[in-house]
C-alpha cells in the first residue's frame, strides 16, 4: 500500500513539473494539478477505507452469523417444544380413554358397593320387621289373654253371683271358718 502512495504520489510530481512548464504563463492551476490532487485525494480515502472497512465488516459478519446461530436455537428450541406438544397431543387422547376407562370401573365398584349396602340394610329392616311383628304378636297375645281371663272371671262371678243366694252363702261362710278352725288345731 505505501509504495501505491509513492508511486501515485511520484506521478503527480512528474505530471506538475510537465504541466509547470506549459503553464507558467496562467494563474489558475493546471488540469494536471488537478487530477494529482484528485488522485492524492483518492488515494488518501482509499487509505482510510482500507483501514477501517475490513474491521467493520468483519465486527458486522461475526454479528450476523451470531445472530445467525442465537435464531438456529431458538428455532431448535421451539420446534422441540412443538414436537413435545404434539406428542402431549397424541398421547393425551390415550390418557382421557384411560381416565375414562378407570372412571367406568370405578363407577361399577360402587354400583356394586352401594348395592350390597342396600341388600344388607333391607335384610336388616325385614329382620328388624320380623321382631317388631313377633313382639306385637307375643303382646297381643297377652293382652288377649288377659282380656280373656278378665271376661272370664267377670263371667265366672256373674254365674256364681246368680246361684249364690243368702242360704248357700252362710253355708259358705260357715264351712269356711270351720276349714280355718280345723286347720288352727292341726298347728
Amino acid at each position: 500500500m505505501k509504495k501505491l502512495i509513492l508511486l501515485t504520489a511520484f506521478a503527480a510530481v512528474c505530471l506538475a513539473q510537465e504541466q509547470a512548464g506549459g503553464a507558467a504563463s496562467s494563474n489558475e492551476p493546471s488540469a494536471a494539478w488537478k487530477w494529482a490532487n484528485f488522485v492524492i485525494l483518492a488515494v488518501g480515502l482509499g487509505y482510510v477505507i482500507a483501514k477501517s472497512l475490513p474491521s467493520f465488516f468483519q465486527a458486522r459478519t461475526e454479528s450476523i452469523q451470531k445472530d445467525i446461530a442465537t435464531a438456529r436455537k431458538t428455532k431448535e428450541e421451539a420446534e422441540r417444544r412443538a414436537a413435545e406438544m404434539d406428542a402431549r397431543l397424541a398421547a393425551l387422547g390415550q390418557e382421557i380413554e384411560k381416565f375414562r376407562a378407570q372412571a367406568r370401573a370405578e363407577m361399577e365398584q360402587e354400583g356394586e358397593r352401594i348395592r350390597r349396602e342396600t341388600a344388607a340394610q333391607i335384610h336388616h329392616l325385614e329382620q328388624q320387621a320380623e321382631s317388631e311383628i313377633e313382639s306385637a304378636s307375643k303382646t297381643a297375645r297377652a293382652e288377649l289373654r288377659a282380656l280373656a281371663a278378665r271376661l272370664a272371671l267377670d263371667l265366672a262371678e256373674k254365674r256364681i253371683r246368680a246361684r249364690l243366694d243368702e242360704p248357700a252363702e252362710a253355708s259358705l261362710v260357715e264351712n269356711f271358718f270351720a276349714d280355718l278352725a280345723h286347720e288352727g288345731s292341726k298347728n
